[in-house]
């Protein structure tokens, strides 16, 4: 009698898992099944959609977003062109080849400045003054107008005076750039920040260097402020960073200059050992001639 009711509970246990009789699996049919991987499809189908959609909206408001937290005053960092891995400018006169990559690279870079692309998507804006566009309260003033910044007005390092950027003459044109901070207004008293450029004090002291003589374009080497402040990526698509362009025009051949060149302004942009690039940026430069 035990054995035949534990045959009876192996034969029920295992049509459970399958009943040949009514096609059940686990006691349900096919169809039932069916339905319910169909609902947890579409479940989790619908539940993936809406992390991807909630994420890409976060993407897309984050460079128009302004925390609390950022200062207006926030110290951007500096970078220039052209640029390598180390940074510095190291060439040889007489080889085409040691600044031809220098040459492109600046001609790359300087393409969406032509003055009749400028003209199509910017304006010619008043200098000296802040492009203020606020919102009005709720309602956002998008898409934003942004200044033209002209190629010629890189003089002698526009690239179109010559086509070498003073690289064949030893007299090597670098192009500095603040990059982009949200909000920021460089500058309390109306005047214009400006760069300055020289060889690097304690370097100067080990090595014997002396201050190469430089040129800026624009003149006095400003980011004038029209082109503040800036509104994010989204709200100015056409957003072209002003730029300066310093042009090297004495340095003694053969020799090693460990160039500095830093923001000035009455705001006092914080420089830190830690961020070598904000409101500063150090480059080797060298000149060789055999």
């Amino acid at each position: 009698m035990a054995k035949d009711d534990e045959k009876k509970e192996s034969g029920e246990w295992k049509e459970f898992f399958w009943n040949p009789r009514t096609h059940e699996l686990l006691g349900r049919t096919a169809s039932s099944w069916g339905l319910i991987l169909l609902f947890y499809l579409i479940f989790y189908t619908f539940l993936a959609g809406m992390f991807c959609l909630t994420m890409y909206v976060m993407l897309m408001t984050l460079d128009d977003y302004k925390p609390t937290w950022q200062d207006r005053l926030a110290t951007p960092g500096m970078m220039i062109r052209p640029k390598g891995d180390p940074l510095e400018i190291v060439y040889n006169m007489d080889k085409t080849e040691s600044w031809d990559s220098y040459i492109q690279a600046l001609d790359n870079f300087l393409a969406p400045y032509n003055d009749s692309q400028q003209a199509v998507k910017n304006d010619a804006c008043v200098p000296d003054k802040y492009f203020l566009q606020e919102d009005s309260g709720e309602v956002r003033n998008n898409p934003k107008r942004s200044c033209q910044f002209n190629r010629t007005m890189l003089g002698s390092c526009s690239g179109l005076e010559d086509r070498t950027y003073g690289y064949q003459d030893g007299k090597p044109c670098v192009l500095i750039k603040l990059n982009r901070v949200i909000g920021l207004e460089p500058s309390k008293d109306g005047k214009s920040p400006f760069v300055s450029c020289s060889a690097k004090a304690q370097k100067m002291a080990q090595t014997n260097e002396t201050n190469p003589a430089v040129e800026y374009f624009p003149t006095n080497g400003t980011f004038n402020l029209m082109y503040y402040p800036y509104y994010g990526k989204r709200a100015q698509v056409n957003y072209s960073q002003p730029l300066v362009a310093v042009k090297f025009t004495e340095l003694t051949l053969n020799t090693d200059f460990n160039v500095e060149c830093k923001i000035n302004s009455d705001i006092q942009f914080k420089i830190s050992e830690r961020d070598k690039f904000a409101g500063r940026v150090i480059f080797k430069l060298r000149v060789n001639k055999v």
